[in-house]
């Protein structure tokens, strides 16, 4: 047992004391599928949205979001380690040497790390950066207190360094260990509950409502094209983010979804008043958690609450799951609708990690990120605020 501790002191020794090489990481698609593929079922910590069938779809046709690289780390040829990452200028339009997690369309960024490896594999991805220029690796929306993060922060504690937070927030997540009933009990009351039951009562005069999940690919091919054009329907469609609005986002999340099933990752869930499909959502699976992506309702029932609808029968649905323990809601902090129902909070952020103990280019990185949020901040709040409005709107008529 020293031995091996000994040998893996020594490994992490060669790799802070080595001189970096200036060398591209590669390109995203070049990495062996398989060997990603038994990563994430290795990784410490899930995350759907750097599966390879998701990921590799949107870095293939997905809006703006094509063109990433790939940190990799290996161990005696096995991969142990990978963040899709692209340059700061393309990420952020700032032009200084720095590396950006890329967007994976959904809001989660954690990387993969082999869960017997964590922290061998976070400093080889650093050391990676650093061999490609880079003086700084930004890992947006991180899950700031799980594993991944922590093996970073003990790297870079053993190299004299520390994490920069940039920003910050909580968003709504579920556990699904519990009773479905009871938490949603605890969650909105008997008065909300009831209100829900009888605009659903009212919902069922359109037909039975039915709750419905796709999970094979040839079920996953018709259904997203039935959640696209729900999605396209209402306010998403009028801000121009729905996915039925670009052809590369539409390509994207046909191939994604479809893949992703024949693996059993991917599921969309529907809810139907007769044959009329009324609301819809995608959901990934990553071992033991699940990812909800987005949702589209039929505006024309907003009266009946659809999407409300659909989140308490998929609450039932993973709860009942045992292979199921947590629930990512992927939404924005304070989102009108998922947060009263979900009451669980996961803390998400964007992290700086610096590369080097006296780098001059980092200081300039944070004082160009810190003028870029002053810069933009008002817009989004103002943006921010205009949508969660409007959402609430839709959930009170509803």
């Amino acid at each position: 047992m020293a031995d091996i501790a000994d040998t893996v002191l020594l490994h992490r020794a060669s790799k802070r004391d080595a001189v970096p090489a200036r060398a591209s990481p590669t390109a995203l698609e070049s990495v062996s599928i398989d060997a990603w593929r038994g990563l994430a079922g290795r990784a410490i910590e899930p995350n759907g949205y750097y599966l390879p069938d998701w990921e590799l779809a949107v870095n293939a046709t997905a809006r703006d979001r094509t063109g990433a690289l790939a940190l990799t780390a290996l161990r005696d040829a096995q991969l142990i380690g990978l963040l899709p990452v692209v340059p700061m200028w393309q990420a952020l339009k700032i032009p200084l040497p720095a590396l950006v997690s890329a967007d994976p369309y959904g809001t989660l960024c954690t990387p993969l790390l082999d869960r017997e490896e964590a922290e061998t594999a976070a400093l080889d991805l650093m050391q990676e950066a650093r061999a490609a220029g880079a003086h700084a690796l930004i890992v947006r929306a991180a899950a700031l207190d799980g594993p991944a993060m922590r093996a970073f922060r003990e790297e870079l504690r053993r190299d004299g360094l520390r994490p920069v937070l940039l920003e910050s927030h909580l968003r709504a997540s579920l556990d699904a260990t519990r009773d479905a009933d009871e938490l949603l009990g605890e969650a909105l009351g008997a008065k909300k509950l009831k209100e829900l039951r009888r605009q659903r009562n009212r919902l069922a005069d359109h037909g039975e409502v039915r709750f419905e999940v796709a999970r094979t690919p040839q079920q996953i091919a018709a259904a997203v094209e039935t959640f696209r054009v729900l999605e396209a329907s209402g306010w998403k469609a009028q801000r121009g983010t729905a996915l039925a609005q670009d052809e590369g986002d539409a390509a994207f999340i046909r191939r994604a979804s479809v893949a992703l099933a024949a693996h059993g990752q991917c599921e969309i869930i529907s809810l139907f008043a007769g044959h009329t499909p009324v609301a819809s959502g995608v959901v990934l699976r990553h071992r033991d958690r699940a990812f909800f992506f987005k949702l589209g309702v039929d505006e024309r029932f907003a009266k009946f609450s659809p999407g409300v609808q659909l989140t308490l029968e998929l609450t039932r649905y993973l709860c009942a799951d045992p292979a199921i323990r947590f629930a990512d809601s992927t939404a924005a902090p304070d989102h009108p609708m998922i947060n009263p129902i979900w009451r669980g909070r996961l803390a998400i952020g964007d992290v700086l990690i610096p590369l080097h103990r006296h780098s001059v280019v980092v200081p300039l990185i944070r004082i160009a990120l810190a003028m870029r949020r002053v810069i933009r901040e008002p817009a989004r709040r103002a943006v921010r605020s205009l949508r969660q409005r409007r959402e609430s709107r839709q959930e009170k008529s509803a």
